[in-house]
């Protein structure tokens, strides 16, 4: 794996590999002493042009537990806010030897072309940008629900069979479109609930259904319901009359919670707004798998940090025998 960049592109194989990896790296996370040796002499950047503690902070964790040394990297109070390009920011970074970069970027597209541009030769990671693609957080989202319902027979297993369905400002969420194809490709079903206002224009090529009535969708019993955090940092116009109208119509309140099949889940990628698209009942209730999904990302970002550094070396040896 040369640089991962959104989730449309991964194919089954290469997406199973992660989880499988990932599978691995969590047991790791239950020994006394967490740290490996993998990664030893390996420099990984965090290139955070936006705002983000816990993305930052397990992709900082899963270097470091890898061994690699870690540079992070924020956009505010650098030279990029005096006016330096992505260009001269990236070239920086491979004259310091950079052997991975993780970035977050407001502008979509940036990942691709700090991978494309030729500027550096580091293997790249997209932690987020714009409204494109998160494709680590739906990797620990699919790792999450395949881990709830698979349990200690996960390896290999895909999401064949499952329904999820997906809640709130689609419209904004970077981590929908990338939890769409990644589902999607895993096998799952996939639904899309929002007001019309938060549905993007294209979703007709996208492989979901979608609906406007969370409660019909509830009935419809899914296995795991994601609640979308409302990006009103991203919003300049009025989608949706109220924060109360928008609770009583599209947020997982505690009647909502208890009409929800027996044995479904429900899913943050967090940060939350408690009240506005979930409730503090079901946030914090037993089916809720927010802070799994917190742990569970330390576990996949160190797959894909190994993957992207270690693992072509581990395949050519595999080759090798």
């Amino acid at each position: 794996m040369r640089h991962l960049l959104d989730t449309k592109g991964l194919d089954r194989r290469d997406a199973l590999r992660i989880l499988d990896v990932a599978e691995d790296m969590s047991a790791t996370q239950q020994r006394e002493v967490r740290k490996l040796p993998t990664l030893r002499g390996k420099t990984v950047v965090n290139l955070f042009f936006e705002d983000s503690t816990r993305t930052r902070i397990s992709f900082e964790a899963a270097a470091k537990r890898l061994s690699a040394d870690v540079i992070n990297f924020s956009a505010k109070g650098s030279s990029v806010s005096k006016g330096e390009s992505l260009q001269d920011t990236a070239q920086t970074l491979q004259a310091m030897g950079a052997d991975a970069v993780v970035i977050r970027h407001g502008a979509s597209g940036a990942p691709q072309t700090l991978a494309t541009s030729g500027w550096i030769s580091a293997g790249v990671v997209n932690a987020g940008d714009g409204t494109h693609a998160h494709p680590t957080q739906a990797l620990l989202d699919a790792f999450t629900i395949r881990k709830r319902f698979f349990g200690d027979a996960s390896r290999g297993r895909d999401l064949s069979g499952l329904r999820v369905t997906i809640v709130g400002d689609i419209l904004h969420s970077r981590v929908a479109r990338s939890n769409v194809w990644l589902l999607t490709t895993l096998g799952a079903e996939v639904t899309l609930v929002a007001p019309p206002t938060l549905v993007p224009q294209d979703v007709t090529a996208w492989p979901v259904r979608v609906a406007y009535d969370l409660d019909e969708a509830i009935a419809d019993g899914p296995d795991a319901l994601m609640m979308l955090r409302i990006q009103l940092e991203r919003m300049n116009a009025a989608y949706f009359p109220t924060e109360r109208e928008y609770s009583r119509t599209w947020g997982l309140d505690a009647a909502r919670l208890a009409a929800l099949p027996a044995d479904s889940i429900v899913l943050h990628p967090g940060p939350m707004n408690r009240g506005m698209e979930i409730s503090a009942a079901a946030a914090d209730s037993p089916r809720s798998t927010v802070l799994e999904q917190v742990a569970n990302g330390v576990s996949v970002r160190m797959a894909v940090l190994y993957l992207l550094l270690a693992g072509e070396r581990t395949e050519a040896e595999e080759d090798g025998r």
